[in-house]
């Protein structure tokens, strides 16, 4: 190679370096205005040694349901927040380093109070595709992570783009080493970001198992947990929404008493990843439209086949008339002022800003409304042959 030809690559490396650090370099610098504490542990029952068969206890016996004022839920509006860290305009809190999962553009970041939160940011469907899904469960009774929408997050630590940046540097061994020159005083701020808390109590964890599928949500203990009504009810509450990327990680089970040291007293069973709802396409309000409830109205069936994965862990199932009627009660208390609410404050005019019908608000409302009327509307199911 000439030295001219030296020189030029060499050029060209400098620049790429150059322009490479610029771009992941975070945005400014300033002082915290506290400091952040050691981050809490995230809770898991039995300290992750839980066997399989209490695992399996657990489940079989587990809530999905609580009884709740459908109409008085404010589904427009962020979660209680009593300690008020996530109710100012702008959050503060501190990046914690860690390897990349999922394909969402998402980081763990420390509040000041040494809690750690899920900030998801970019411009992703998820982001309101899992803040209108989770708030309509909740509303509705069923579990569900609590969503924030969040106009600004100041990340202290965090570079520009700290999940692809993690994934690229762990591809080449590294991502530690960058994470421990990023000052701590330098900052990243997020706009319009989704902070996940987690909805409660301590992960049920078992050797091979994380999460739940779908297919094990039978036998029903019929002395205990939810009846079989209630897991009907959430089957259809899934089916609304389409929750088709239901792999058993995306579904959680948790001890609500941490602390008991025999089988789990209270567990509960929920979807804890919903950023894949409204599609199947990820805030596809035509393909959603499109999804009947019932595969068959006639017999009261649902299927998840049609989906991406062909269905994944759900599996074919003929809803009760207990179930259907539980969750038509549920929604017929569910008013248009709400799900207009719902829509607008998860913001899905403006991820769609410029497509004409997915912008409109009314369109995914009339849309919804349709959905509910399948379930309100379709009468007797017959009894289970």
């Amino acid at each position: 190679m000439t030295r001219r030809a030296v020189l030029i690559a060499s050029g060209i490396y400098l620049a790429a370096s150059v322009g490479l650090t610029a771009w992941l370099l975070p945005a400014g610098r300033e002082q915290p205005p506290f400091t952040f504490p050691t981050p809490q542990p995230k809770p898991v029952w039995k300290d992750g040694t839980a066997t399989p068969e209490e695992r399996t206890l657990a489940l079989r016996q587990a809530r999905v349901w609580t009884s709740t004022a459908v109409s008085a839920a404010d589904v427009g509006a962020n979660p209680p927040d009593p300690a008020g860290m996530l109710s100012e305009p702008l959050v503060r809190c501190k990046y914690l380093d860690g390897p990349a999962h999922g394909t969402t553009t998402k980081f763990d970041c420390v509040l000041h109070d040494g809690e750690v939160v899920k900030v998801k940011y970019g411009h992703t469907g998820e982001i309101h595709a899992e803040v209108a899904a989770s708030r309509l469960l909740s509303a509705l009774g069923f579990g569900a992570d609590r969503m924030f929408v969040i106009p600004r997050v100041r990340c202290y630590g965090c570079v520009r783009t700290p999940f692809y940046t993690a994934w690229a540097f762990d591809y080449v061994h590294a991502r530690e080493r960058l994470m421990q020159s990023v000052p701590d005083d330098s900052y990243t701020d997020f706009e319009w970001v989704a902070v996940e808390r987690r909805f409660g109590g301590a992960q049920i964890k078992a050797a091979g198992h994380e999460g739940w599928a779908w297919y094990e949500l039978e036998p029903v203990d019929p002395s205990h947990g939810a009846t079989r009504a209630e897991r009907d009810a959430l089957r259809l509450a899934a089916e609304i929404i389409a929750h088709w990327d239901n792999k058993a990680p995306n579904q959680r089970i948790v001890c609500l008493a941490p602390e008991a040291t025999g089988p789990c007293p209270n567990a509960f069973a929920y979807i804890q990843d919903l950023g894949a709802s409204f599609g199947p396409n990820k805030m596809d309000l035509e393909r959603w439209k499109a999804s009947p409830i019932w595969a068959d109205a006639a017999r009261c069936t649902v299927s998840m086949k049609s989906f991406p994965y062909n269905g994944g862990t759900f599996p074919d199932v003929q809803i009760s008339e207990a179930g259907r009627r539980l969750l038509a009660r549920q929604l017929a208390a569910f008013s248009d002022r709400q799900m207009t609410a719902l829509f607008t404050a998860a913001r899905f005019a403006e991820f769609h800003a410029g497509k004409e019908e997915g912008a409109d608000v009314h369109a995914w409302v009339q849309a919804f409304r349709d959905k509910v009327h399948q379930i309100v509307d379709r009468g007797p199911c017959p009894t289970s042959s």
